[in-house]
């Protein structure tokens, strides 16, 4: 496997992947890793489910951020919040109170022009970057569906609008997202066909319909080889009707089902090795792919936090 080892240099960095796959966990993971190689980071979750505080076992956050594990501070994306800090920051308008009025007149110009309200959040993201508040900014992103619609969000403000202020605010944005020292995107998907199917597409969309660099591939969930070649072949043999009924003898008890168990084992690990294959044959040759084991835990937590954390730092190499 193709290793990362700049990965932690970025200062602005998007974690994406099809619902489920675990590209929050992944978000938490990373940045846990940087905060532990002693960055400052912040971590904002841009669809404020919580699950990012929950993984480090703090309360929810809101769009100030707030420490929530030694080196690492937490945000939720509020579109309403963020149009207000735009405001007051970049175009030196005073705002007080809640924004009603000016909000639904946003959400007219959002619906009817592409790319404006995703603009607020990516604006949001590259202006911490630009102020240096933090070291780094890990992005627990929107799933691989709806990530290109907001990374291409500056260059569709700057289709539509050719000159003045919100062409020069857009500007200062692509400057950091096509920068591949400081910005990139990590997709996350499991060694399965629809998440292999997605991460394919994605790494093709970024490429054509972006200015951003793809990092790395995360693979998730790699179940561990159990059995070698010999193991499976005595496994088969077990099965032979006589051997197993002699064998349930013995045990005092039927053996079928542990005989299913390891078949079961073997043939989910060689399933997901083929998607596997597959996804790497199919991806950028020198894109770094980093593979996470199956974490066979009940719930998930800080505790589960730091082992994502230290795989991910072995996939480093750090």
């Amino acid at each position: 496997m193709s290793a990362a080892p700049d990965l932690l240099d970025l200062r602005l960095l998007f974690v994406t992947g099809k619902g489920g796959v675990g590209k929050t966990t992944v978000a938490a993971g990373l940045s846990q890793l940087a905060a532990e190689h002693g960055k400052r980071v912040l971590v904002c979750e841009v669809d404020a489910k919580g699950d990012v505080t929950s993984l480090f076992e703090a309360p929810p956050t809101d769009f100030s951020p707030r420490e929530i594990a030694p080196g690492v501070w937490s945000m939720s994306m509020d579109t309403e919040a963020s149009l207000r800090e735009y405001l007051k920051l970049q175009l030196r308008i005073p705002v007080v109170g809640r924004i009603g009025p000016l909000a639904k007149a946003f959400d007219f110009v959002a619906t009817a022009a592409p790319g404006v309200r995703e603009i607020l959040t990516v604006g949001k993201l590259c202006w911490e970057v630009r102020e240096s508040h933090y070291d780094i900014v890990i992005v627990d992103a929107p799933a691989s569906g709806h990530i290109i619609g907001q990374l291409a969000a500056p260059q569709a403000i700057n289709d539509l609008v050719k000159v003045g202020l919100i062409r020069s605010q857009t500007d200062w944005m692509l400057d950091i997202l096509s920068d591949a020292r400081q910005t990139g995107l990590v997709a996350v998907c499991t060694p399965e066909e629809m998440p292999v199917n997605e991460t394919l597409e994605l790494v093709t969309r970024v490429r054509e319909e972006t200015t951003v660099r793809m990092s790395a591939v995360v693979i998730n969930r790699v179940l561990p080889e159990l059995f070698g070649q010999r193991e499976e072949e005595i496994f088969e043999q077990l099965r032979a009707p006589d051997v197993e009924r002699v064998l349930s003898e013995r045990a005092g008890g039927t053996v079928t089902p542990v005989l299913e168990a390891a078949r079961l084992a073997v043939t989910m690990r060689r399933t997901r090795s083929a998607h596997m294959q597959r996804l790497q044959a199919g991806l950028p040759e020198g894109l770094p792919v980093l593979l996470l084991p199956y974490l066979f835990a009940r719930s998930f937590g800080a505790r589960t936090t730091r082992q994502v954390a230290r795989a991910l730092g072995e996939e480093l190499g750090l």
